[in-house]
């Protein structure tokens, strides 16, 4: 059977086409296991969490004796105390008999245990078991948070908490290491409980070390997983430029990654836009098959859509920093940040919150946009004079910004500064949407995005449009905001960009203007 990109469940190398993680394998291996930490793996859906936790066991194997569970649909294992002992017990128990244990390590298993005090019973058939056990023995649960707001899951932490206490002091044996997985930090369980609310709740799992280990894919960690591609399939690809492009759409979201190669593997060559493979796997080809993963409905998205509409203040947030260019401080102990963060909306870059990745910005922007869009007359405009701005198949981006001036100019010419200043990069952008929509990317360069500036990269059918949006602070500023996209045009190898300023002066002159700098065309847009 030949290999595939898989995107659902648990990658396996023999099967799948699978970045190369083994460095991150061994780093757990090496600074949590051997060390007997107890931890957590909190990531986002769909982040490989589940792979992380086969692999190591097939890595583990060997050296220690793994008892790898799932507390997915085990909601009745957390009815009480006793249903938990004799429901973990029986998993144990199962796994063990798979595994062709020692027949010894099981009767203990299978003893009665007390209705009376069943949590001293389960920690004595722990310490029995890691006793007499050849090997130390590593616990794994996966999907632990599925049942974290439960009463009955707290007293299994403190069992294991109280475990690996003794343990240290030598007055007890136990697991060797815990490694817990879910999408809920289990030391901050209030997350999961109570998200809207100020009750706290203290987690027994404050023994827990810090998981410090980045589980997003480098560039190279997904060049291996091209060249295993490539092996198969000779496409002639240039594999590390393909590897960076898709870091630089995902930021190594796992599910991102795997689901735009695997667009390009399976839809692409069946839409028949491109003649051969050799055509799909180029920067024209990886764009093609992002635009389709925006646009196809997927668990992931849904996620999104239904944790920003749970969490009406986080949604505000993720809409000021992509409208506004407002900038909040990355304090993981501020409860928004932590939501972002834990949803793998947020990530940290140099100390602030910013979108984990362009393409979960670009959908935001698409999202945000369409709730306003039929409504607006900007966007109608945009969309009903779309043909005009398509000539031969390229997009005409001159054009775009001269009726862009002049309809904003027509509509929102009276405005007040802070309402142009607030919406002005928006209006933009829903002027924008439906002339590109269907064909054409867009993302935002989120390195120069801040209130005052804003990038916007535009790719339609392979040529790269610059263009920078300012809010007007003087003839100085604005100097040096000229002299920055030039910087831009040249880093990008392109002639031509275009500069919208949002000017509040009176005595403006709105309009269109053309200027040469260092051989480059730049059209300046007054609004």
């Amino acid at each position: 059977m030949s290999k595939k990109f898989n995107i659902t469940g648990l990658c396996i190398p023999e099967r799948d086409y699978m970045a190369d993680i083994s460095g991150k394998l061994d780093t757990i291996i090496k600074q949590y296991i051997r060390q007997g930490r107890y931890f957590t793996i909190n990531r986002a859906r769909q982040y490989g969490k589940t792979t992380i936790l086969y692999l190591l066991e097939q890595k583990l194997a060997d050296s220690y004796l793994v008892i790898h569970l799932s507390f997915e649909a085990s909601d009745e294992m957390f009815v009480s105390l006793y249903t938990l002992a004799v429901g973990f017990l029986r998993k144990i128990t199962r796994l063990l008999r798979q595994q062709n244990a020692n027949p010894s390590l099981l009767c203990n298993l299978n003893e009665p245990i007390s209705e009376q005090f069943p949590l001293d019973d389960l920690s004595e058939r722990i310490t029995c078991l890691c006793r007499h056990s050849e090997k130390e023995i590593i616990l794994m649960i996966d999907e632990v948070d599925k049942s974290s707001d439960n009463q009955i899951f707290l007293s299994f932490l403190g069992l294991l908490r109280a475990k690996y206490l003794a343990q240290m002091q030598k007055k007890d044996y136990t697991f060797q290491s815990v490694i817990l997985a879910g999408v809920y930090d289990i030391k901050n369980l209030k997350l999961k409980l109570h998200p809207e609310q100020e009750t706290k709740y203290n987690s027994p799992w404050n023994i827990a070390a810090d998981f410090m280990v980045d589980l997003s894919l480098k560039p190279e960690e997904i060049s291996a997983m091209l060249l295993d591609y490539e092996k198969d399939h000779a496409t002639g690809m240039d594999i590390s430029a393909i590897s960076r492009l898709i870091y630089d759409y995902t930021s190594g979201y796992p599910y991102l990654a795997s689901r735009i190669c695997q667009i390009a593997d399976e839809r692409l060559p069946a839409a028949g836009a491109f003649a051969a493979l050799s055509e799909i796997w180029t920067q024209e080809g990886i764009a093609a098959a992002e635009q389709l993963l925006r646009k196809e409905p997927n668990p992931l998205f849904d996620d999104l859509v239904k944790k920003i509409t749970d969490f009406p203040k986080l949604k505000q947030m993720l809409q000021d920093i992509l409208f506004c260019g407002s900038s909040f401080p990355y304090e993981y102990e501020n409860h928004l940040i932590q939501l972002g963060t834990t949803f793998g909306f947020l990530k940290e870059s140099q100390g602030n919150a910013v979108i984990a990745n362009r393409i979960f910005e670009t959908k935001l922007y698409d999202l945000f946009l369409s709730e306003i869009a039929v409504e607006n007359t900007l966007y109608q405009s945009g969309s009903m004079e779309r043909n005009q701005y398509i000539v031969h198949g390229s997009l005409q981006m001159k054009l775009v910004m001269e009726k862009f001036c002049e309809h904003f100019t027509e509509i929102y010419g009276t405005s007040d500064a802070s309402f142009v200043e607030a919406h002005g990069r928006k209006l933009f952008l829903l002027y924008l949407k439906p002339i590109i929509n269907g064909t054409g990317n867009y993302y935002i360069e989120a390195q120069t995005r801040d209130q005052k500036r804003t990038d916007i990269i535009v790719d339609y059918h392979g040529t790269r449009h610059i263009i920078e949006l300012k809010i007007w602070h003087g003839n100085e500023y604005h100097k040096r905001g000229e002299q920055q996209l030039l910087e831009y045009l040249n880093y990008y190898h392109t002639d031509t960009g275009y500069l919208l300023s949002f000017n509040f002066n009176e005595h403006k002159k709105t309009g269109m203007q053309e200027i040469i700098l260092d051989g480059k065309h730049i059209y300046e847009v007054t609004v």
